[in-house]
């Protein structure tokens, strides 16, 4: 079946099952490979990925469900990496492995676009659900610090 998606603010239409995960889909038929595959459970937000400015588990996401809607990845985040987050993440040496990252950077534009100045309980709650292998969490948090700072610029 053909669907119409808006990945990016690019227009792309996929033949495939409704109820595909919307992850394979960016990954596999519009080889937008930055959304990660972690658990397939939506537990550890590797897959984060916005769907109308919601951060969204794409893992357990039917296509079906994106469309008429604006789906944002890691790649549409910003044209060259100056979103204030990955500024952010940069200046605070968050990834380690870095397998995580493209959620972890995901859920907290997110969090930004909704609390510009977000406490430390509203930080943990809301990346919460997104794991690090590697145990990253204080400059993860300190990065969203530091981007609400940037933001405020």
């Amino acid at each position: 079946m053909a669907l119409a998606l808006n990945v990016n603010g690019t227009s792309y239409t996929v033949d495939v099952e409704p109820e595909t995960p919307l992850l394979w889909v960016l990954r596999d038929n519009i080889g937008l490979t930055g959304t990660k595959y972690g658990c397939g459970i939506a537990r550890c937000g590797f897959c984060t990925v916005h769907i109308d400015g919601q951060a969204t588990k794409s893992c357990q996401t039917k296509v079906s469900a994106a469309v008429g809607t604006r789906v944002t990845t890691i790649e549409g985040l910003s044209p060259n990496s100056t979103h204030p987050v990955q500024v952010a993440w940069i200046e605070h040496s968050v990834p380690q492995c870095g397998y995580c990252q493209s959620g972890q950077i995901m859920a907290a534009a997110a969090l930004l676009a909704k609390r510009a100045r977000p406490t430390d309980a509203e930080i943990d709650e809301a990346m919460a659900d997104n794991l690090c292998r590697c145990g990253t969490y204080i400059r993860i948090r300190q990065a969203i610090h530091r981007a609400a700072e940037l933001n405020a610029r």
